[in-house]
């Protein structure tokens, strides 16, 4: 099936006489007939469902379906995209370790990987998102275990050369991770350049409509875990009755892993009706992702004429530092969200952001509305100038994330907003 048909179809097949929507297992208990049965379960999850800790009917459609959408083997929905990057990095890291992450990623993984991972013992290595091959090969240490970067990332919108980091990842015998939340698999999918993990935080494209918070983790099946440096995979799991992941497990041991003790063991799992309403925002995907990059473009390309700017960041206008970058990854388009730099600093940003009034000044972003964040005085509040200067963020920085309203209404509002910069 084509991706757009996926969107609708792909990880439910109601048979005769069921439900064509997807239904709503509101329910944390599956019942067996015997204890024997119980026990099988225990032995291979995979064998049927335990508690909704681990599983649920529900999210486990949404899981097929995103894993069909990204090219994958098997996906494991999370309570929110800061549960997936955890998880993502817990899976393989454990204290002395470490690993090499895009010094441009959001905000909020930047504080989780510098900071909370640091006081478990867990080394983050950061490099510059356009760092050579050579470069990122050498930024690996003898215990690294995984590179991490974004597709697109927020809010500085630099695009990752996918290919390249793969390329370094896998020459030390490493996977690499992407967070591909802004550009989802309609625009971009990770693991047809050489990726083999994607992330995402669910709450931004995938769900579209600001109603759920949600994250997941989709495994491509393809990295070669036996190689040695991954005995959390290959050696006997004593919490889980000696289980050998990639022995039990061979299609998708990464994923069988995460969800056998980290989901086990945090239950970052989310509940039956967030996996329906994040379903429901699926379906639409491919439809409203097209015209995201539609009007952002236009928007885009008015708000880059403004002598009040001192310059916007948007991969798909020519001109930019990754429109060549875009062309080969994001063919299709670079998602709903402008990086705008307002001249005179943070003062005339929130002049101009309050000046608004269709798009709405809010932490969030890839809605279906307008909305507008201060990364400096938000998200990225915790960082120090200098990681403030490596995510590519000033004073003058806003987030614009261009929603599904008419692009000349769109452009009206952003006109009051310019016009209240003296």
């Amino acid at each position: 099936m084509n991706i757009e048909t996926k969107c609708l179809h792909s990880g439910y097949s109601p048979k005769n006489g069921e439900p064509r929507v997807v239904p709503i297992y509101q329910s944390t208990t599956y019942v067996y007939n015997s204890t024997d049965a119980v026990a099988h379960v225990f032995d291979d999850p995979t064998a049927g469902l335990i508690y909704s800790r681990f599983a649920n009917p529900t999210t486990d459609a949404v899981e097929k379906k995103i894993a069909d959408l990204e090219g994958g083997v098997a996906a494991m929905c999370t309570s929110s995209g800061q549960a997936a990057s955890l998880c993502s990095i817990l899976n393989i890291c454990e204290a002395g370790d470490s690993f090499v992450a895009s010094a441009s990623i959001y905000g909020g993984t930047i504080n989780l990987f510098a900071v909370t991972l640091k006081k478990l013992g867990i080394e983050c290595i950061f490099v510059d998102c356009d760092a050579d091959y050579e470069t990122l090969v050498k930024a690996a240490k003898p215990n690294t275990k995984c590179y991490f970067g974004e597709t697109i990332a927020n809010p500085a919108l630099t695009v990752l050369d996918i290919e390249t980091w793969a390329k370094a990842a896998h020459a030390n015998g490493l996977p690499l991770i992407v967070d591909n939340t802004f550009a989802t698999p309609i625009l971009c999918r990770p693991i047809e350049w050489g990726a083999d993990i994607v992330v995402h935080s669910t709450s931004k494209y995938m769900d579209g409509h600001a109603v759920q918070v949600g994250g997941v983790i989709v495994d491509s099946g393809k990295f070669d875990w036996k190689n040695g440096k991954f005995p959390c995979l290959t050696e006997p799991d004593e919490s889980y009755h000696g289980t050998i992941y990639t022995r039990d497990y061979p299609f998708a041991p990464y994923l069988l892993k995460a969800r056998m003790q980290l989901m086990r063991d945090f239950g970052c799992y989310p509940a039956a009706n967030s996996s329906f309403l994040l379903n429901l925002g699926l379906e639409t995907l491919s439809v409203r992702m097209k015209q995201y990059c539609e009007n952002a473009m236009k928007v885009a390309e008015f708000i880059a004429k403004s002598d009040k700017v001192a310059s916007v960041g948007y991969p798909g206008l020519e001109g930019d530092k990754y429109y060549e970058r875009a062309k080969k990854y994001l063919p299709l388009g670079c998602s709903g969200v402008i990086a705008v730099s307002i001249k005179g600093g943070r003062d005339n940003a929130v002049k101009f952001m309050d000046a608004l009034t269709l798009a709405s000044n809010e932490v969030h972003v890839a809605d279906i509305r307008t909305c507008v964040l201060h990364p400096a005085s938000a998200t990225h509040r915790q960082l120090t100038d200098e990681q403030l200067v490596a995510a590519g963020i000033d004073g003058g920085l806003i987030r614009l994330s261009v929603g599904l309203e008419n692009v000349d209404d769109i452009i009206a509002d952003i006109e009051k907003g310019l016009a209240a910069i003296n």
